[in-house]
């Protein structure tokens, strides 16, 4: 078969729904073809056109079996795919060749051609390589009238779309309304984000109630398969409907310049995703790393953008894609200087926040066990509510003994919730009701560890209880509370919609400071926290002068250099953890973007352009060399 014949055979099946479900369960293995008679009058034709459509059966890297013919062993010579590759098949199933333009149409030729050699029984005289070329034979041949057939089977004007298009005006405008009406319900769920799944008929049939027309024309009188409404015709306007609507947003874009947005997460099959967002000033003036990279360059090499024309970045804390040396912003900045990274005020700064502070063994620590103990003392309702019943308990006792106070709005009912990463200020509110029932906690290990219905329960409550009671549980939990309180004010600030850029950078200075001035002054005051913790509590307190010995650690020999409690705390876990979170604040907010963001200010509408600024635009024109030259600057000054 020809490249021209195969490539109009693909271009006119590839469409085709039907034909693509028949070509599916055709078998591609001559030798398990079955006749074509075999099949229904009226789907021949359709599965001609799919074994057409797939081309023959050729597998040159197989393992092609020897088998005995006289005295000598032979086998089929896959280089007489070379000579005969329009026609000529493979059965790995029977060890046999067959040819595929005689397969759709030997029914007709009588004992011609080899009889059924080529067709049914299959071809094996491996010694008779002559038996291949008078198969072909001359002009008229069995063979020759096959292939013709097989070009008549596949000429234009013999396909679905000459066949409609030879119809009546009003059965095609009876079509046209069926699939406008489909199309609209499917753009109406779409634009509402709905699930298709039930809503396409129902919103369907809600029309059809209140228009008789679409009610006679869609649903009662039209044919069973010509309703549109089969969950494939709904895949392929979907696909339809984003190819259109990817075509006009390029279109738009043409050659303006542009921000992206990537976002990254994971699906139900647990296999990555990428979202990627083009922010641009239309003409109407309306508003791994290196796989991501790569992704984005074909994306962007599809659509015929350029990297050089993107003038701001904003992704999420991931360290893939954010990150200083490898990330996905510095690879795009090492291609376009100008494409300045800006923190995406639509996430959450503080769960980015506690990504970096994970990055520490012992916070990470801190987050595997409070996972693991919200599985075990919430794991069952008879839990929760034991947890709760201690919980009221506890805050009656502390009432009447006057430890806490009272008074309209406090002491409301506390609860464990689990921190979830997409749910903002989750791990912050997750630690501050930890530290409100830890006692209440300890109570329901207590419970489990005598009561449980198992030995695995116990084991496992009992070894919840020994973290729970030494002093690096509460050491980390109130240092992670406390550095979180300060970044959650700030997250909490960035996600108000009325928020303005400057009073953002204010905050994120503000935060910065704090964060400085607990590391240079809070030493003490988070000492005494946690003393004070473990003493109304009964946890044991290490003397901050005695060597540290850090468990699962050998030091015996020398090899590991002493050092005493205080050290460990103090410099390992507490100055590195709030290093990182500052470290993190300033790699997200630099200088540079943030007197980007500053500058930008300058030119925000609201009260007529009241923050509007000469020199704040002029200092804004200078990040980007590439569309203000020294020239330029001049003559905006003027």
């Amino acid at each position: 078969m020809s490249n021209n014949l195969h490539q109009n055979l693909v271009n006119q099946v590839s469409n085709n729904n039907e034909l693509k479900l028949i070509w599916k369960n055709c078998p591609s293995d001559p030798g398990k073809q079955i006749k074509i008679s075999a099949y229904h009058p009226n789907d021949r034709d359709k599965i001609r056109r799919a074994y057409l459509q797939r081309g023959p059966c050729q597998l040159t890297q197989h393992n092609f079996p020897q088998r005995k013919i006289g005295k000598s062993l032979r086998r089929f010579c896959p280089s007489w795919f070379n000579e005969f590759g329009n026609w000529l098949e493979y059965s790995i199933e029977k060890d046999d060749a067959f040819c595929l333009c005689c397969y759709p149409f030997r029914h007709d030729f009588g004992k011609q051609s080899s009889g059924d050699t080529f067709v049914i029984e299959g071809f094996t005289n491996w010694d008779k390589k002559e038996r291949l070329s008078s198969h072909v034979g001359g002009p008229n041949s069995a063979h020759n009238i096959a292939w013709k057939k097989c070009q008549d089977l596949m000429n234009q004007n013999q396909h679905i779309e000459v066949v409609i298009s030879k119809q009546s005006k009003q059965v095609r405008d009876l079509y046209r309304r069926r699939l406008t009406t489909s199309i609209d319900c499917i753009c109406f769920l779409l634009k509402q984000g709905l699930a298709f799944r039930g809503n396409f008929l129902e919103l369907l049939r809600f029309l059809a109630e209140h228009n008789e027309s679409i009610n006679h024309v869609v649903l009662e009188n039209a044919p069973k398969n010509h309703q549109l409404i089969a969950p494939k015709i709904q895949k392929d306007i979907v696909n339809v409907a984003a190819l259109e609507t990817t075509n006009a947003i390029i279109i738009d874009l043409g050659d303006l310049l542009f921000a992206i947005i990537v976002d990254e997460t994971h699906d139900i099959s647990n296999k990555e995703q990428m979202t990627i967002v083009l922010r641009y000033v239309n003409i109407k003036g309306n508003t791994t790393a290196l796989s991501l990279k790569m992704a984005i360059d074909e994306l962007f090499c599809k659509h015929g953008l350029s990297i050089s024309r993107i003038r701001g970045q904003g992704y999420d804390g991931a360290s893939n894609m954010q990150g200083e040396f490898f990330g996905l912003k510095s690879l795009i900045l090492k291609e376009n200087s100008s494409a300045f990274y800006v923190h995406c005020f639509a996430h959450q700064l503080q769960l980015t926040l506690v990504v970096v502070a994970k990055n520490h063994i012992q916070v990470a620590s801190l987050f595997n066990l409070v996972s693991t103990l919200l599985n075990v003392v919430g794991g069952s309702c008879k839990r929760h509510d034991m947890l709760d019943e201690k919980q009221k308990n506890y805050v009656r006792e502390t009432l009447g003994k006057g430890e806490i106070p009272s008074g309209q709005c406090l002491n409301q009912e506390t609860s464990l919730k689990r921190a979830v990463d997409t749910r903002w200020g989750s791990h912050y509110a997750t630690l501050i009701n930890l530290i409100l029932m830890y006692s209440s906690i300890i109570d329901v290990l207590e419970i489990i560890k005598e009561d449980g219905s198992n030995a695995d329960q116990r084991a496992e409550a009992n070894g919840l209880l020994h973290l729970l009671e030494d002093f690096d549980f509460p050491f980390t939990l109130h240092l992670m509370k406390n550095v979180l309180g300060i970044s959650n004010e700030l997250s909490q600030a960035l996600q108000r919609k009325d928020q303005d850029i400057i009073n953002a950078m204010n905050l994120v200075n503000i935060t910065k400071l704090r964060l400085q001035t607990m590391k240079d002054n809070g030493w003490e005051s988070l000492l005494q926290e946690v003393n004070s913790f473990c003493d109304k509590h009964f946890i044991n307190i290490p003397n901050m002068e005695d060597i540290f010995f850090s468990k699962g650690r050998s030091r015996r020999g020398g090899k590991a250099q002493a050092i005493t409690t205080e050290h460990h705390y103090r410099v390992e876990l507490f100055y590195t953890v709030v290093d990182m979170q500052l470290q993190e604040l300033n790699d997200r907010f630099t200088e540079t973007n943030t007197q980007l963001l500053l500058c930008m200010d300058c030119l925000n509408p609201t009260n007529l352009f009241c923050t509007f600024d000469k020199a704040r635009l002029i200092e804004f024109a200078k990040f980007y060399p590439c569309e203000f030259s020294a020239i330029n600057l001049v003559m905006l000054d003027n």
